[in-house]
């Protein structure tokens, strides 16, 4: 609904103005992953992400900017953020980008991934003490010294928010159980076999998993549908 009024709102803008809105601040939650553009473009991609992922930073760094700047801007296209997730290193990133409200997904999403460098090889240094931590049966014990081995403590609280709040959104068993429960259905949907992945209208696109394969095929699916 909130995506909606949005959508309303903007074009209510351009027939007042004359001035296209920019369609990267539009931001919706979705069943387990984040919207960001105009909900009604006719070209819809998804990228399924772990943020675990060297490739998935690299496209954080490079076809993301590029993907909104050049396509989610104008309205044509949108993007859908999802989560493949391959560890529980990689559930706790997501849950933390989900914290909050929609507005905050897309600068949570590039926080964690933009410094990943950091606190991978953190991760990858870890002790067995560390690690016996992070495999506590209680998951959201488990999940919060996960995040504060790997600092993530103090990213999120650089973006704003308290440990209250990080830790409510670590303990957030219903959303624990939405990520997961997606990440495995939309791997068995498509046969997901790698991250990045991405689809264009639900279409899984073959040996596409960095910017410039991505860019290529969405070229070629406007192409085609504007000579329809």
């Amino acid at each position: 609904m909130k995506a909606f009024k949005t959508a309303l709102l903007a074009g209510t803008l351009v027939m007042a103005t004359g001035f296209a809105p920019d369609w990267t601040i539009t931001v919706a939650k979705t069943d387990a992953g984040h919207l960001v553009g105009n909900p009604d473009a006719a070209t819809k991609v998804a990228e399924y992400i772990s943020y675990t992922c060297s490739h998935c930073a690299d496209f954080a760094r490079n076809g993301d900017p590029a993907l909104k700047i050049a396509y989610v801007r104008t309205g044509k296209v949108s993007v859908e953020v999802r989560h493949l997730l391959r560890d529980p290193i990689d559930l706790t990133a997501a849950m933390l980008t989900h914290c909050g409200a929609a507005d905050k997904f897309a600068l949570n999403h590039a926080a964690i991934m933009l410094s990943q460098d950091k606190w991978l090889q953190v991760a990858a240094s870890s002790t067995q003490a560390q690690r016996n931590r992070w495999s506590n049966p209680d998951r959201a014990a488990a999940r919060r010294a996960i995040a504060a081995d790997l600092d993530f403590y103090q990213l999120m609280e650089g973006r704003g928010y308290r440990t209250t709040d990080i830790d409510r959104c670590l303990a957030d068993s219903a959303m624990e159980t939405k990520l997961i429960q997606a990440s495995r259905d939309d791997t068995v949907r498509l046969g997901l076999q790698g991250t990045p992945s991405f689809t264009i209208n639900g279409k899984l696109l073959d040996h596409v998993h960095n910017w410039p394969a991505l860019q290529q095929a969405i070229d070629a699916h406007l192409a085609s549908t504007a000579a329809k």
